[in-house]
């Protein structure tokens, strides 16, 4: 086995200053305490928080701060991701910079959460890099593991790894730990899916095994947690099956149909279409007081205005 560790920082992310200096320190106790951590994984938006208006100006120079970080702790550093502006749009971006400071990618992420990730641009490139005499990492951010299209074109690119920096600080985070589980075991590869607390989301970074194993979950308060990878057994799962089970990359790739959904020239989306707009819930009005009766133009709603959910008002 070709020994590699990666370590997730689970920190404090504030939205109201720059955590960076705060990543330095962590990074530095980190690689003291750990001195065999090969890869280091911040959460998303870790270092400017989560409101846009933060956003560095200087991109490049940002760049530049974590690129000698990772060069001074002689560690791969993916720093989570920021707010980056090119020409006139917003992306969600995260970085991978390697031991001696080169940024070997970028990714921009792409399923922004909408409708409350607003303003943000999807991007539409996927990111895989290899590490050598290692392995095939893959980059994910957040949402984007709730797509499992996203983690299976990683795996049918080759990542072993999905390293997945996130921001979560909404009551659906079990829902989201199961899903990466599922990526992990149908995709047969490591999850490392690291979030933030504080300003930066509730906790319980998962660390997810090729059998959709839980190597590891975090509490809700900070945390580090370095993590041995085997990639050789990433390789045995994929060539024998899941406990020798399914094999499910050789399937996918075998498989004789060809999914119309992904189609849109021919596939027919009534259905989808009928869903309407991505749109955040509105506030429901408050009841008439007793003995009020309604009036004709109480009853009418605007125009494809819609009653709860599953329901057509009228």
């Amino acid at each position: 086995m070709t020994p590699f560790s990666v370590a997730g920082v689970q920190m404090y992310v504030s939205a109201t200053q720059s955590n960076v200096s705060e990543m330095r320190r962590q990074l530095a106790i980190l690689v003291h305490q750990f001195p065999w951590v090969d890869m280091v994984v911040f959460s998303e938006l870790a270092s400017y928080g989560p409101l846009p208006a933060n956003a560095p100006e200087d991109t490049a120079a940002a760049e530049a701060e974590f690129q000698e970080m990772a060069r001074e702790f002689g560690v791969w550093l993916v720093p989570g991701s920021m707010f980056v502006h090119d020409q006139g749009r917003m992306y969600n971006t995260a970085m991978v910079i390697d031991p001696v400071g080169e940024v070997v990618g970028r990714y921009r992420k792409m399923f922004p959460f909408t409708p409350y990730e607003q303003g943000v641009e999807p991007g539409h490139e996927f990111l895989v890099f290899d590490v050598p005499g290692v392995g095939r990492f893959g980059l994910t951010i957040c949402y984007d593991l709730w797509f499992p299209e996203v983690a299976r074109t990683l795996a049918s690119m080759g990542a072993e790894v999905i390293l997945a920096p996130t921001l979560t600080n909404t009551i659906d985070r079990g829902v989201e730990l199961a899903i990466a589980r599922a990526m992990g075991a149908v995709n047969q590869c490591y999850v490392i899916d690291v979030n933030g607390v504080g300003d930066g989301g509730y906790g319980q970074s998962t660390f997810v095994g090729p059998q959709g194993n839980v190597i590891h979950q975090s509490g809700a308060g900070p945390e580090v947690v370095p993590l041995q990878l085997n990639i050789e057994r990433v390789r045995w799962e994929r060539e024998n099956g899941i406990h020798g089970l399914g094999q499910l990359l050789k399937s996918f790739r075998d498989r004789r149909v060809e999914f119309p959904v992904y189609r849109p020239e021919t596939f027919d989306r009534t259905y989808l279409d009928s869903l309407g707009p991505i749109r955040k819930p509105e506030r429901r009005q408050p009841p008439k007081a007793a003995g009020t009766q309604p009036r004709p133009d109480d009853l009418q709603l605007p125009p494809n205005a819609h009653g709860p959910a599953g329901f057509e008002a009228g």
